[in-house]
């Protein structure tokens, strides 16, 4: 493996292990359901795993972030470009689509579940897509202390778990206090794009986010790169509309 740069000597490239628990949990916007490592996914990881796959020092569990550990964007893409981060990208199709469609930006894309990390590994592997690197982590902390203040062009939010139970709502990745940590990391007039199929949902991120102090925005027409994918299709299949919103940071 490449020696780490070093103004990234606190990161290593592959999957992480979780450390021992430290304390209380947060409450978290996913159920963890792995399944075992297949044949396919070991190739990916073999193929294309040192050129994708970004791991930081982890803290409790291995989608935890250590809250000391920061990104250097310039160390890890070797160029200064806007960042655009996805959140939950699944299996990758919109990275795939938002890395064809802007060259000229760096993608970091993060996904739990990793399933869907060794499918988008695949489809960002085979096609080359330079200016992308995949992240196994909760939002949350990447939000919260690994992002820079003010150094994100775009977050992507699309088709988020709805978590439909009112009882499991507060398991919603859109709520006040991440609203308020994608508004640390937007840069002035940075945009925040999000996407479902639950008119209740769209309708508390609207709440939500009109009565942010930091954002702008509302529901808007749909973004012309993010394609078609099957969380969309269900959604359309069980009749449900497509809400896509947009919000700047002031």
């Amino acid at each position: 493996m490449t020696e780490p740069l070093p103004e990234e000597r606190a990161y290593t490239v592959g999957l992480a292990e979780p450390l021992p628990h430290k304390g209380a949990r947060r409450i978290v916007s996913f159920a963890r359901t792995d399944a075992r490592l297949q044949d396919k996914d070991a190739r990916a990881l073999e193929r294309y795993g040192d050129a994708y796959l970004l791991d930081v020092p982890r803290d409790a569990a291995r989608t935890d972030v250590d809250p000391a550990a920061r990104l250097a964007p310039a160390a890890v893409w070797g160029r200064v470009a806007p960042l655009i981060v996805e959140v939950g990208a699944g299996s990758g199709d919109a990275t795939v689509a938002g890395a064809t469609a802007y060259p000229d930006h760096d993608l970091l894309s993060l996904e739990v579940y990793r399933p869907g990390l060794y499918d988008m590994l695949r489809k960002v592997g085979s096609r080359g897509l330079a200016n992308v690197r995949l992240l196994e982590a909760d939002a949350v902390p990447v939000f919260e202390t690994l992002l820079a203040p003010g150094s994100v062009r775009e977050v992507w939010t699309f088709f988020p778990d709805p978590w439909p139970k009112t009882r499991h709502h507060k398991r919603r990745i859109v709520q006040p206090a991440f609203a308020s940590l994608v508004a640390r990391v937007l840069e002035p007039g940075g945009v925040w794009r999000l996407a479902t199929d639950w008119s209740d949902y769209a309708q508390a991120m609207r709440e939500m986010l009109d009565a942010h102090p930091d954002l702008e925005g509302g529901e808007d027409a749909r973004f012309a790169v993010r394609p078609m994918t099957r969380f969309e299709r269900r959604g359309i299949a069980a009749g449900r509309s497509i809400h896509d919103l947009t919000y700047r940071r002031r």
